[in-house]
């Protein structure tokens, strides 16, 4: 059990890679805290049926107050929190377009969640972890941030501000042993990617598997390995750095 007594929180939890990470932690024996701004108490009653421990909170990583609650509720649960998932992002139901015309209201909803989001859950988390003696903070940006996708330069600039986060805040947390590293996975099949694509999604499958030194698609359990490693204490030496799990499209 590489996990085993760590406090795990996984925002974006309801669904997708969410769900997929809180699962393979908590088989590695974390508690896991799934959070989401929809309902996460599916993920958590398939974690506990499995013998996993799970609690569920709806978090709106848009509101500082909800971020300090989800720390709070963590900590009233289980006690401490040694780990932070940064899953939770506008992607799937996103209007993609030339840059030129993309929609304000839309830039603006992504960078507030897919940027700032990702800021206030690290400070909601920081001290809770600095109490415990220090944690892992695992952002999850994109293939898209270092590649360039076309037709969707509000998401690509939001994932490309994960990793100057990532590595600012490695900088500023390694004295306070919390690693920040970030996770870039190529386009992986799940209800987001479907929508984001939508009628394209066949060709855009094409495409990216073509792109790649692996040449198949992307599946969320290729994932989940990285997000243990990096979760556990395999990976102490182990910050700034953002892992591209992409088949080989990328070389960073």
């Amino acid at each position: 059990m590489q996990l085993q007594d760590k406090v795990a929180i996984v925002t974006g939890a309801a669904r997708g890679l969410g769900r997929a990470y809180a699962e393979a932690m908590a088989g590695e024996g974390a508690e896991i805290v799934a959070c989401d701004i929809n309902d996460c108490s599916e993920t958590a009653a398939v974690i506990n049926a499995a013998g996993g421990r799970a609690v569920a909170t709806v978090t709106d990583i848009a509101n500082m107050a909800s971020c300090e609650a989800m720390a709070e509720f963590a900590l009233q649960e289980f006690g401490k929190i040694d780990v932070l998932v940064n899953n939770a992002a506008l992607y799937g139901g996103l209007k993609g377009g030339r840059f030129e015309t993309l929609d304000e209201g839309q830039w603006d909803a992504v960078m507030n969640i897919n940027v700032k989001g990702l800021w206030q859950t690290c400070k909601a988390v920081v001290n809770p972890m600095r109490a415990a003696g220090g944690g892992s903070i695992i952002n999850i940006t994109s293939l898209a941030a270092v590649y360039g996708l076309q037709y969707g330069l509000d998401y690509v600039t939001s994932k490309a501000a994960v990793i100057g986060m990532t590595r600012g805040m490695a900088r500023e947390l390694g004295s306070d042993n919390i690693r920040v590293n970030a996770v870039a996975p190529s386009a992986v099949l799940t209800e987001g990617t479907t929508e984001f694509f939508g009628e394209r999604l066949e060709k855009a499958k094409s495409a990216i598997a073509a792109g790649q030194i692996i040449q198949r698609n992307l599946e969320t359990s290729d994932l989940t390995g990285t997000i243990v490693y990096l979760a556990s204490d395999n990976s102490t030496f182990v910050t700034g750095q953002t892992h591209m799990v992409d088949g080989g499209s990328w070389f960073l």
